[in-house]
């Protein structure tokens, strides 16, 4: 997908489109120095990482005041949720990595975007005084291990949304053995394999 196809179908405002240009550029210039996405999707760009991500933004709860993106890397999605949210209102935004050469990079593109994420440079296993109304995460784990990282930011009514691929209904199976949930499967636009994972009520098992 080209830019110009990108803009055709989502129909963003020019100041937007400005800042997701910009967060473009940037990842190329610096995904010369560091890893930040895989290489070969750089040329897909539009479809696979900023299409990808700002299909979330839909699916966040109206009421959401805090987001917290697990393992952030290069910003896809939690960066996208931030810039959206300054335009168009939704929640705070926490970006969470531990790779502080990405935590660089993030803080690029949050301050060029005037995008409004707070990032923390730290690991999640060491955050342990904070909520959220909303946990997101890409391409990180498998769920059973992501619902273990992500449960420490549970509030009593935390939504998860998760991105997954054609695994995610394996996933599911497996998670189920260690989680109750209320579970919502949203078809990706980006990709007829992957599915978005919408959870609430989430608890471990007795």
């Amino acid at each position: 997908m080209s830019y110009e196809s990108f803009k055709k179908v989502t129909l963003l405002p020019e100041g937007l489109l400005n800042d997701l240009r910009i967060y473009v550029d940037l990842l190329s210039k610096w995904q010369k120095r560091i890893n930040l996405v895989s290489t070969p999707s750089l040329p897909d760009v539009w479809n696979r990482h900023v299409l990808d991500s700002l299909q979330l933004y839909p699916l966040i709860p109206k009421s959401a005041k805090s987001l917290i993106d697990m393992g952030s890397g290069a910003g896809f999605p939690g960066l996208i949720i931030a810039m959206m949210s300054k335009r168009h209102g939704g929640p705070k935004v926490h970006l969470v990595e531990a790779d502080s050469r990405k935590c660089a990079f993030l803080a690029e593109v949050n301050n060029r975007t005037s995008a409004g994420a707070t990032i923390h440079d730290r690991r999640l296993e060491s955050i342990t005084d904070m909520g959220a109304d909303v946990v997101t995460a890409r391409a990180l784990a498998p769920l059973r291990k992501l619902l273990k990282m992500a449960v420490r930011f549970e509030t009593g009514t935390t939504t998860y949304v998760f991105l997954k691929g054609e695994k995610a209904r394996d996933e599911l199976t497996e998670a189920g053995k260690e989680w109750t949930m209320q579970v919502e499967e949203t078809s990706s636009q980006t990709l007829a394999t992957a599915t978005i994972l919408t959870l609430k009520g989430v608890k471990r098992r007795d």
